[in-house]
């Protein structure tokens, strides 16, 4: 199961990521380029919960097919999901949402920018 130090890790993996907490202390947000793509309270009591952007489409599709996956806590329910990391999705579908919500962010950035990032779609 994924934890804070795991999914810290990933994202700090990524091109372009920082780390903030600008809702406060308990809240932690990965931005990449200045832009949000994840949050959680990695502090909290398990289990962790990860908020993460989202197609539209495809988040109406996780929640209804996936207890675990919520509408994004505080955030447009449209394009956010949050997921509960009680253990009951696998971690390669959590690891691929926070890819997605990554992917997505960076796919909006301006084509320099995702050059210098080293990112291509796909």
């Amino acid at each position: 199961m994924i934890d804070a130090a795991a999914l810290r890790a990933w994202c700090h993996d990524r091109p372009g990521v920082t780390e903030e907490r600008p809702f406060g202390p308990q809240t932690t947000v990965f931005k990449v380029e200045g832009k949000l793509f994840a949050l959680s309270a990695l502090e909290s009591e398990p289990p962790l919960k990860l908020s993460l952007k989202c197609e539209p489409e495809l988040a109406e599709a996780l929640r209804r097919d996936y207890e675990a996956v919520i509408p994004g806590y505080h955030l447009n329910k449209r394009h956010w999901n949050t997921v509960v990391l009680d253990g009951s999705l696998p971690d390669g579908m959590v690891l691929d949402m926070l890819e997605d919500s990554y992917d997505l962010v960076v796919s909006a950035l301006p084509r320099a920018t995702r050059e210098r990032l080293g990112w291509s779609p796909g």
